[in-house]
């Protein structure tokens, strides 16, 4: 019966003597060591610490967002009253300050200044105008094919994309609809207006004491019927008033 002996072995014993070739085998060939090189990683894709760590944000961000209350819709936001007004709050002596910090900002928008005489056209306020925030202004109903609101005049507390939202003189909160509606507002010069901080004079100043340089604007509500913030980015054209 023959047996398989290993070919290095055998080549190994036609050069040397049996015990050196047994040697030799033993050391080189039997007893030597293996050395595996690693397999480089792919360079497009990250080390497995690295993915494990992406796993765990990722796990914690869909946690994360679970847990984050959604916005209330519109309807939720009614039911509960948000933007409502409460009835003890509805007082004019409340935002007659709101109006002076109202005339500063229109002043500084329009470039009027104290102690100088202030002239201004309406095609360069027109633009200026239609991009301000008119919550704390005085707005009085000139024409409106809704008759009853006609004549009514109080300061502006909510501009709504359809709607301005006022305080009248008798604590009244009234709702007028801009479309088909024009606003009437008064611009004192500043040096109309004397120097007392804005907290101490809540009482009313009526158009006679505005004195006979006071700006005169009239707002078309049709054409107005943006939110405020939305007035602030939107650029006006003009266009012709079909409905005068």
């Amino acid at each position: 019966m023959t047996t398989n002996t290993h070919i290095a072995l055998d080549l190994l014993k036609k050069a040397h003597s049996p015990e050196t070739a047994s040697a030799i085998f033993t050391d080189k060939v039997l007893h030597k060591p293996l050395l595996l090189r690693p397999t480089s990683p792919d360079p497009n894709c990250q080390d497995a610490r690295g993915r494990r760590r992406i796993q765990r944000l990722r796990k914690k961000e869909k946690a994360r967002k679970r847990q984050k209350p959604k916005p209330l819709s519109a309807k939720e936001k009614r039911i509960m009253g948000i933007y409502e007004i409460p009835e003890e709050l509805q007082k004019y002596h409340i935002y007659a300050p709101v109006h002076r910090l109202w005339l500063a900002y229109i002043w500084e928008i329009l470039g009027m200044v104290r102690g100088k005489q202030n002239w201004v056209t309406g095609q360069a306020a027109g633009a200026k105008l239609a991009s301000a925030d008119f919550h704390g202004a005085k707005l009085e109903v000139v024409r409106s094919k809704c008759v009853s609101t006609v004549g009514l005049k109080g300061i502006v507390v909510r501009d709504t994309k359809f709607t301005f939202q006022t305080i009248t003189k008798k604590n009244e909160l009234k709702t007028i609809p801009k479309n088909h509606t024009v606003f009437r507002f008064h611009i004192p010069q500043p040096d109309a207006i004397s120097d007392t901080p804005v907290c101490d004079q809540i009482q009313d100043v009526s158009v006679e004491d505005l004195g006979s340089n006071a700006l005169v604007f009239e707002l078309h509500g049709s054409s107005f019927q943006h939110r405020a913030i939305d007035r602030a980015t939107k650029k006006f054209k003009q266009r012709n008033m079909t409905e005068l």
